[in-house]
């Protein structure tokens, strides 16, 4: 999916089994506009149905940003008042919430600045990989800007009341060793080195049982206590429906023939 005529527009395309889906605002350091959440919302759902997807992986266009959060320049005309900012607000947060919920595995890739949203954004998936030199930073408390509870949650989730409140109340730059050291990020790669690292890590994921994969977002989600998270005795029929899976035959045999598994999701 793709709107070029738009000052900023989300892409999307399948290579191989997985979607890559890119935010494209490279003049604005890949802000994001309203209808770019509500796109990114509509690309991950429809990824959801689509039984070539095996993982989603999320970047920003160009090397400079991820994404630098919302477009501030469109607040005016639509985050101006209550209302609007809860259409906003209802906007984003469909968008996250379609990544943090989503039955394929997601990674954010993360090079050059990563800020307000973008930083949602990026916890909103299962796992993020940054260069050395990235650049996060929560500038809420800059803009005037109220963080809806879903938000706020995540980033506890993710790395602890603490470093929350660190965050958003210095609204410091931090680069990507330290979001490495404090949990924002999984890990952070040299510069030189993230490119190819990070695609051998995105071919490994994406070579695995989906079925296993699904057990196991499903199985944290319920644990986690997530809104529309499965019950135990879902994420239950998920494991029994692993080892029942002409994947587990195939993972056992591949094994024993000391060969890569090649799994079909069934």
């Amino acid at each position: 999916m793709q709107q070029e005529n738009a000052p900023g527009y989300i892409k999307s395309e399948l290579d191989g089994n997985v979607l890559r889906i890119s935010i494209c605002n490279a003049r604005r350091y890949n802000a994001m506009s309203l209808s770019m959440w509500q796109d990114l919302g509509r690309v991950v759902t429809e990824a959801q149905t689509n039984d070539d997807v095996r993982l989603i992986v999320l970047s920003g266009e160009g090397n400079k940003a991820f994404m630098s959060g919302a477009d501030i320049s469109e607040f005016k005309e639509k985050r101006s008042d209550r209302q609007q900012a809860q259409f906003y607000a209802d906007s984003v947060n469909l968008a996250q919430s379609s990544l943090r919920s989503s039955q394929k595995p997601t990674i954010a890739v993360v090079k050059g600045i990563c800020m307000g949203g973008g930083m949602g954004l990026a916890l909103s998936c299962d796992l993020r990989y940054s260069t050395e030199s990235a650049k996060f930073r929560m500038p809420a408390g800059k803009l005037g800007l109220g963080y809806a509870l879903e938000g706020i949650k995540r980033f506890i989730d993710v790395v602890g009341t603490s470093r929350t409140y660190e965050l958003f109340l210095t609204a410091r730059t931090i680069n990507g060793s330290e979001a490495a050291r404090i949990g924002l990020v999984n890990q952070a790669i040299a510069d030189d080195l993230f490119d190819h690292a990070v695609e051998k890590r995105i071919s490994d994921i994406a070579g695995h049982a989906p079925l296993t994969m699904r057990a196991v977002k499903n199985g944290v989600r319920c644990l986690l206590n997530e809104d529309d998270a499965p019950t135990p005795e879902q994420v239950a029929e998920m494991v029994n429906a692993c080892f029942e899976s002409e994947d587990y035959k195939e993972g056992r045999q591949a094994f024993k023939e000391k060969r890569q598994p090649v799994f079909a999701g069934r």
